[in-house]
């Protein structure tokens, strides 16, 4: 579940009411969960907590598909796709696998994008894309002046700056997504301690030096 609580239809404010029934019919989305693409639908149903931040954040989806945009979709897409894989969202990733085969990149793309830097399946501009993804989502802006450079050598300036923002929001939705525990990222923590063998019950009061197991008595 969500960690935070989810608005029921008959709370929801008008406009979000509206989305609700584009996305779920006549359903009331908590109590009857689940989208056309398979996800719990639960990203909407928290985010209507604060009706102008749910505004705010469907009309940012509408501006980076707006004919106006310079950008290349399917660079867009890459950039996107590549967000989901490196900020480690489940949900972000997997919808826009999705939203990538709907621009027309190909299959042999989508499967290499969690290993892009070792793949011959992208162009020199779409590995570009790639690379300063990566320098953003996961060096926090820090890009080196070659990567730049590989950019500029085939996008514009206003390109550029339409793939930095919309890359930047897809990590904000991504890293929110972990945080909230929402759609596909409602996963516990992996990384717990776990159990010595033989013992009952929680472990927290056991301790070993499992070092000192595998050194050498003259070291000891």
């Amino acid at each position: 579940m969500p960690r935070l609580r989810q608005v029921p239809r008959d709370e929801a404010s008008e406009e979000v009411r509206r989305m609700y029934e584009m996305l779920f019919g006549d359903r009331d989305p908590v109590a009857e969960p689940g989208t056309a693409t398979g996800t719990p639908g639960d990203w909407w149903t928290v985010f209507a907590l604060v009706p102008d931040v749910f505004n705010h954040a469907v009309a940012g989806f509408g501006l980076y598909r707006s004919s106006r945009r310079l950008l290349d979709p399917k660079l867009r897409e890459l950039a996107q796709t590549r967000t989901g894989f490196a900020r480690g969202s489940q949900f972000v990733f997997s919808q826009h696998c999705k939203a990538a085969r709907s621009v027309g990149i190909d299959e042999k793309k989508i499967e290499a994008i969690p290993a892009w830097s070792t793949s011959d399946a992208f162009s020199p501009i779409e590995r570009a894309v790639l690379a300063y993804t990566d320098a953003l989502v996961l060096d926090g802006g820090r890009v080196p002046d070659g990567t730049f450079e590989a950019l500029r050598a085939s996008l514009s300036d206003e390109e550029i700056l339409e793939l930095t923002y919309v890359t930047l929001t897809y990590e904000l939705h991504a890293t929110m997504c972990r945080a909230l525990r929402l759609e596909y990222d409602d996963v516990d923590e992996r990384i717990v301690e776990i159990p010595v063998p033989g013992q009952d019950g929680d472990s927290g009061g056991a301790s070993r030096d499992i070092m000192g197991d595998i050194s050498r008595p003259e070291d000891r």
